[in-house]
């Protein structure tokens, strides 16, 4: 059942639609742009799951969001580095340059052991093949019909 939204609920919604894509190209954190809007979360979730051209812009505004606080990352790295901060030198050399990336080096050998089965162990295997009506427990030989070319 399908319920009617009067036209001024309708613009009200389309206007916080609008101002929640807006907050989160600059804030890609849900939470926060829906305290700051004043939406419910359960309210953004059921309009993401009921409007898909919203949950589009929503996502397409979340990674936009993302980019922003990465490019915001970056040059206060970049700052931290021009200032002889040791972590930040560090943190750029460890994820930018090979020489200095953590590396973990296992070596070793693998020995593999076949052991025989013992009689007892092939008396089960036979079982259960004959329960599985794969093998005749008479002949050991399969069951199944031979395949001819017609």
């Amino acid at each position: 059942m399908e319920e009617k939204t009067s036209p001024t609920i309708k613009n009200r919604q389309d206007k916080n639609k609008k101002n929640i894509i807006e907050q989160l190209r600059a804030v890609p954190i849900i939470e926060i742009v829906c305290k700051k809007t004043g939406i419910g979360r359960s309210t953004f979730y059921r309009w993401k799951t009921e409007d898909p051209k919203f949950a589009d812009e929503v996502n397409s505004a979340i990674e936009q969001g993302v980019s922003v606080i990465s490019d915001l990352a970056e040059s206060k790295l970049i700052s931290a580095i021009k200032d002889q901060n040791m972590t930040g030198i560090i943190f750029w050399l460890k994820h930018h340059h090979k020489n200095y990336t953590t590396r973990v080096e296992l070596s070793g050998k693998i020995k593999t052991e076949c052991e025989d089965l013992t009689p007892e162990q092939q008396q089960l295997i036979m079982k259960a093949l004959e329960l599985a009506s794969i093998k005749d427990p008479k002949t050991h030989e399969s069951r199944s019909e031979p395949k001819t070319d017609q």
